[in-house]
């Protein structure tokens, strides 16, 4: 993998991802968080702060002409490629003792998806891909297993992952993911960036939420498509760019866009 475009990319994501694995995992359970709320209304604690900011002070070091993009700080920078990075996605889950959080850390070119790494260290999972590379899921490169998405093509034996339900009636689709949710075989809410990484595990057939921001979906892009899926917004803007995701194994793609409506 290491000849292939971006895969220097890649291994400096991984890199920066083990150290801030060490940083998030000595501040989880601990019983020392602090917790704030910002003006979205949703949570955040210092040790989000701290993990942009590691990973941040790691690609100016490394990457010094690229952009970034953080949750937490903002962008810095106009270049064409641009970090893309959510130090803690799932901070509610973070901040209440579940193991059900990651490190999102993407590098875009131009609107290509290039790199995208996602980590969880307090399920001990990691998931990462470059374009051209296939996605893999694994501590590194040389003890990944390489990902591809299910083969299941009727919804009737599909399995879907969701975060939430409230999300779809602000969107006006509530009861058009309800009716989706019917017409599945199975379905559990997962949630965050697990759903997506399951798509491409072949485990889930579809993820899908009503709204979402970039540095939310950023590193899962690279993950589903090199997988063998597809991830587009629910009304089928190509990659991470459509305000809200739905990513699947591909055959089950436009049958759901058209249920969502």
């Amino acid at each position: 993998m290491t000849d292939a475009p971006y895969a220097d990319d890649l291994l400096l994501a991984l890199a920066i991802a083990d150290e801030v694995d060490r940083l998030t995992l000595a501040n989880f359970a601990t019983g020392n968080l602090t917790v704030e709320t910002k003006p979205d209304d949703t949570p955040v604690t210092a040790v989000d702060r701290a993990a942009e900011q590691t990973v941040r002070r790691l690609i100016a070091q490394h990457r010094p002409a690229d952009a970034f993009v953080g949750e937490e700080y903002g962008t810095a920078g106009e270049a064409a490629r641009r970090w893309v990075v959510d130090p803690i996605d799932g901070t509610k889950n973070f901040v209440r003792d579940v193991p059900v959080w990651a490190t999102l850390i993407a590098l875009l070119d131009g609107d290509d998806a290039a790199v995208g790494v996602v980590s969880a260290p307090a399920l001990g999972r990691r998931w990462f891909a470059a374009r051209g590379q296939g996605a893999w899921a694994g501590q590194s490169e040389a003890t990944a297993r390489r990902l591809h998405v299910s083969d299941v093509a009727a919804l009737e034996r599909a399995s879907v992952s969701y975060s939430s339900l409230s999300g779809w009636r602000e969107i006006g689709r509530y009861g058009q993911f309800l009716d989706l949710l019917d017409a599945a075989g199975r379905t559990r809410a997962y949630g965050d960036f697990w759903s997506y990484m399951l798509v491409a595990e072949g485990a889930v057939d579809i993820a899908a939420e009503p709204e979402l921001e970039l540095y939310d979906m950023a590193a899962l892009v690279a993950i589903v498509e090199e997988a063998g899926g597809r991830f587009t917004g629910v009304d089928g803007t190509p990659g991470p760019y459509g305000g809200n995701a739905l990513a699947t194994n591909g055959l089950l793609h436009d049958e759901v866009l058209s249920r969502l409506g």
